[in-house]
């Protein structure tokens, strides 16, 4: 690594298969983006956060935290994942990010722009998990997109599917207290299980929609065996991943974040990299915006 430059790492309670470490330039300077995955390993992601912190030598600059959420967001409400929390908690001096910052602002944006490319009037949305990407969702529905909010579905195993986002805002209000008390292997696959198809009940889900959008792993474990069409909305894919849904017939693969080396990175690395670069141990959605805008970023459109 050249002088000056930064360092992030995202400790991802996924599996290490897909780690990755790279130079990019952004912002005019060089950042490396690295991953750990702990394999579904909650001691384990604590461990390396508090060595990351400690480390004198090779100074990691900011922390993503991959496969789990440390916020989610509501409208203006914040609630906070125990599990989340405790990993974040054993960092004391480096800033750690989970994405959840870009994902209120960057892709709310994102979604308003794709408009002109796949007309978001009308169209049917399977929003596998909407409490981790309520920007996403909340934009999709405020575009003139019909949305099926399926975090009952896909997080919890019950064919309940929502289609008022008034419905989905009340539910989730009354119930993220108790849910951001689970235990995250609970709510979201992790480890191993992020590679291996669920038992698959909820194709009616899939054929009913035109866009599939929200988190790959939740999109991935339940993918049906044709998805004929379909334009997915997400992030964090691998070239084996794009390769999986062009086999399966998918139309399109949007993706949030930029590519590098052939995969889309994380909105937790992306989020530690520009909390690196600005110097601050966080940032407002304003200054996201501005950091993204400056970046020039843009969604990844890949014809399938």
């Amino acid at each position: 690594m050249k002088h000056g430059a930064k360092h992030i790492v995202s400790v991802s309670l996924g599996s290490a298969k897909r780690d990755y470490d790279t130079c990019v330039t952004l912002l005019g300077r060089e950042v490396r983006l690295e991953r750990r995955g702990t394999n579904g390993d909650l001691r384990a992601a604590a461990a390396l956060i508090r060595a990351l912190d400690s480390a004198k030598d090779n100074k990691v600059d900011a922390i993503g935290l991959g496969g789990i959420d440390l916020y989610f967001y509501i409208g203006t409400r914040r609630y906070t994942v125990r599990d989340a929390a405790r990993l974040a908690r054993e960092a004391r001096v480096t800033p750690v990010v989970d994405g959840s910052g870009l994902k209120r602002s960057f892709e709310r944006r994102i979604v308003k722009e794709l408009d002109g490319t796949v007309n978001w009037r009308g169209k049917r949305v399977l929003m596998v998990s909407a409490l981790d990407r309520y920007g996403m969702a909340s934009s999709l529905e405020h575009m003139g997109a019909k949305v099926l909010y399926g975090d009952a579905i896909f997080g919890l195993g019950l064919p309940i599917p929502v289609y008022s986002g008034k419905t989905f805002r009340v539910a989730a209000r009354a119930l993220l207290p108790l849910v951001t008390e689970l235990p995250i292997a609970w709510l979201y696959p992790t480890g191993s299980k992020q590679d291996v198809d669920a038992k698959n009940t909820f194709s009616r889900f899939y054929a009913w929609a035109d866009v599939i959008a929200g988190d790959w792993h939740f999109i991935r474990r339940y993918l049906p065996a044709r998805v004929d069409g379909k334009v997915f909305l997400t992030n964090t894919t691998t070239a084996d991943n794009v390769e999986l849904l062009r086999e399966r017939g998918a139309a399109m693969l949007i993706t949030t974040t930029p590519r590098f080396e052939g995969r889309s990175v994380a909105t937790n690395v992306l989020e530690a990299a520009l909390v690196a670069l600005s110097g601050r141990a966080s940032l407002d959605s304003s200054a996201y915006d501005a950091l993204t805008s400056q970046m020039g970023l843009r969604a990844g459109v890949l014809e399938l």
